[in-house]
């Protein structure tokens, strides 16, 4: 069954994108399935550290991203989320030239939180990273202070 609340355009999400550091790392949306989203990264010279390798705050902002735009698609219409923690534990070194894939599942889809596991794979589907993300639901009275650019989400809101 899926657990969105709208519908992904993964077109959409990634023009919506653009002028942000998704776009700026070159973070691409590429799949999603009933209870996941994906998306990839290339390992170049923007997301490398000094000694050639994935930068891990590079894969956070790819855990992150991916996590909090799973969250924005399955919440009620109205509501917003918001990052409450991430937890990175890097596993393994993303190589210069290569790509990582994230995928993003729920692991708790609660009515004030939401915990989302991300997984970094390397093109050999090898573990490069692996993440928790906590999002507050935040219900339609407090979320009208949360001010969103749903351009910025490929229109999901």
């Amino acid at each position: 069954m899926a657990i969105w609340t709208r519908e992904l355009d993964l077109k959409a999400l990634n023009a919506g994108s653009a002028n942000t550091a998704i776009s700026h790392l070159g973070i691409e949306f590429t799949e999603y399935g009933d209870d996941y989203v994906r998306a990839r990264i290339h390992v170049d010279e923007r997301t490398c550290q000094p000694y050639g390798i994935l930068h891990g705050g590079v894969s956070v902002v790819l855990a992150e991203t991916l996590g909090s735009m799973a969250a924005a698609c399955s919440i009620p219409e109205g509501y917003r989320c918001v990052g409450l923690s991430v937890n990175a534990s890097h596993v393994r070194a993303g190589r210069k030239g290569s790509w990582i894939t994230a995928t993003a599942r729920p692991t708790h889809l609660g009515r004030t939180t939401h915990v989302w596991a991300v997984e970094l794979r390397d093109e050999e589907g090898k573990l490069t990273c692996n993440c928790s993300l906590t999002m507050a639901i935040l219900p339609p009275e407090a979320a009208k202070n949360v001010r969103l650019d749903a351009a910025s989400l490929g229109g999901v809101q």
